[in-house]
């Protein structure tokens, strides 16, 4: 069923809104995919707060345009069967969360990604950035790493009270 000029009005507002709030906004092919499998992916990205949707092409490039600081994206590449993955926290998550999905539905395959800054990167670079650690895990490995010292410091004397420990009963037996 077709849209009325008022409906594509309030999705090139919603859509215009959720591009200027997110961080990044990864774009990929579905050609081949079932609509179950994208309602799967609907769901496993809402996990990690990213939010797909499947919207023509035609009223993403009025949203951009609808838009002051994402007016000079490269809209050249979208082109075909489009989804858009979008996330207001996290930058790597919607590239992550469609790369997983990708692992097993290879008919999803990456086109590129718009920045919050209006920058269309390449389907390569968003590869790259789904290989990244998410944003937990980086702080979770830089405390560890902060806290590394003092983990050493606490086994060396702990390791040495032990052997006095085990020297004075030695003595006493």
């Amino acid at each position: 069923m077709a849209l009325t000029k008022d409906k594509k009005n309030q999705v090139v507002a919603e859509i215009s809104e959720l591009l200027s709030s997110s961080k990044m906004t990864v774009v990929a092919q579905y050609q081949g995919t079932t609509v179950k499998a994208i309602q799967a992916l609907r769901k496993d990205a809402k996990g990690n707060g990213t939010k797909v949707s499947v919207v023509k092409n035609r009223l993403i490039i009025k949203a951009l345009e609808s838009s002051e600081v994402l007016k000079a994206v490269d809209m050249s590449a979208l082109k075909g069967q489009l989804l858009y993955a979008f996330n207001s926290n996290d930058e790597v998550a919607p590239a992550s969360a469609l790369a997983t999905f990708a692992k097993t539905n290879p008919s999803i395959q990456f086109v590129g990604a718009i920045t919050a800054e209006g920058k269309f990167i390449s389907a390569d670079e968003v590869k790259a950035l789904a290989a990244l650690p998410s944003k937990n895990d980086l702080i979770a490995q830089v405390i560890a790493t902060l806290l590394s010292p003092v983990h050493d410091v606490t086994n060396a004397l702990s390791g040495n009270l032990h052997a006095l420990l085990d020297g004075i009963e030695a003595k006493a037996s």
